[in-house]
């Protein structure tokens, strides 16, 4: 009988006792998890990277970085378009996850060094990803977003704000790195961008008649894992007082157990937020299969500056006149 190990990411091989997204990491010697959409999007890789160094597992953190990276010591550039932030790596920015990050890591004793991206075209951003690739010597890579427009294809009623996402869906999707997956956390958050959440489970049924979704897993609010994102995200927080994550303190809200329009930052007007038990929730797929449905991935392929990507995505848009009619769950 096959074993998960020798065909980590066939759902034919996965089975209701091990979830699928830690099945399917189980060979994996060296794993990045690289926030996808930007800023804070890294933390959402958080509970998954804890519970595998607690499992024995190099893991390495990347993020596509809002921060003025240019700014930063001269030394801490690893390759062109490639920043390691260390725990001691300054920045004038006042807005630097990647920073607060590295220094919340180095604090509980763990691997401290965030990489970071500025943000780019696909051409220069899958350049960067090689480089890590090779001198970290990965061999899979899980990319996360905080929210759900990366599993958007292109015909949806709104695509909330896919730039980055889909810039580093479409980066990733062409290394030759033995696991590719994609995972998101914070289920629902993205409506407040547009996105219709029915449509984001038809795009996930589909995938799953592919063969290409592994499932959803839970963050238990009680386990570790749990306990230090939010110490995480609050450290954050407090770094970064005037332009806190709103994603990330939704997500850390519903690993607590809250519910409805939790209050934690001005950045919020009253009942905008609906924190629920879903948000804490990994959804995960495999990147190729998702790539391959992307429907407008081609038109970014040969860009280099975001510019580039931002008009593509919008000519798409606007040619294109079969979008799906939003609706509303029916329960």
């Amino acid at each position: 009988m096959t074993t998960p190990a020798a065909l980590p990411t066939d759902l034919g091989v996965f089975s209701l006792a091990v979830p699928p997204l830690f099945a399917a990491l189980a060979p994996a010697r060296n794993v990045l998890i690289a926030g996808a959409g930007g800023g804070f999007d890294v933390y959402a890789g958080l509970p998954l990277a804890l519970a595998l160094w607690r499992g024995g597992t190099q893991v390495h953190l990347a993020s596509l970085s809002f921060s003025e990276l240019e700014l930063i010591d001269q030394d801490a550039w690893s390759a062109e378009h490639v920043a390691a932030v260390r725990p001691g790596t300054t920045s004038p920015d006042w807005y630097f996850p990647e920073g607060t990050l590295a220094r919340w890591l180095a604090a509980q004793d763990l691997p401290s060094t965030v990489y970071a991206f500025p943000p780019l075209g696909v051409q220069p951003l899958r350049a960067a990803y090689r480089h890590l690739v090779e001198k970290l010597d990965i061999d899979a890579v899980v990319l996360v977003d905080g929210g759900t427009d990366i599993l958007l294809h292109g015909d949806e009623s709104n695509l909330g704000t896919p730039v980055e996402d889909i810039t580093s869906l479409a980066a990733v999707t062409a290394l030759d790195v033995p696991i590719k997956l994609v995972t998101s956390l914070g289920f629902g958050i993205d409506a407040y961008d547009g996105v219709n959440h029915v449509e984001v489970l038809e795009n996930l049924a589909a995938l799953d008649r592919d063969g290409g979704y592994l499932g959803a897993l839970s963050i238990p609010g009680s386990s570790r894992e749990a306990a230090l994102y939010r110490d995480a995200v609050a450290d954050a927080q407090a770094a970064t007082p005037d332009r806190p994550s709103i994603v990330q303190g939704q997500i850390a809200a519903a690993t607590s157990g809250a519910f409805g329009d939790v209050r934690f930052t001005r950045r919020t007007g009253g009942g905008d937020l609906f924190v629920n038990p879903l948000m804490a929730m990994y959804f995960t797929v495999d990147l190729d299969k998702l790539a391959a449905r992307c429907l407008y991935l081609d038109r970014i392929e040969n860009t280099v500056g975001r510019r580039q990507v931002i008009t593509r995505i919008q000519s798409f848009r606007e040619e294109f006149l079969n979008t799906r009619i939003p609706r509303a769950f029916p329960h």
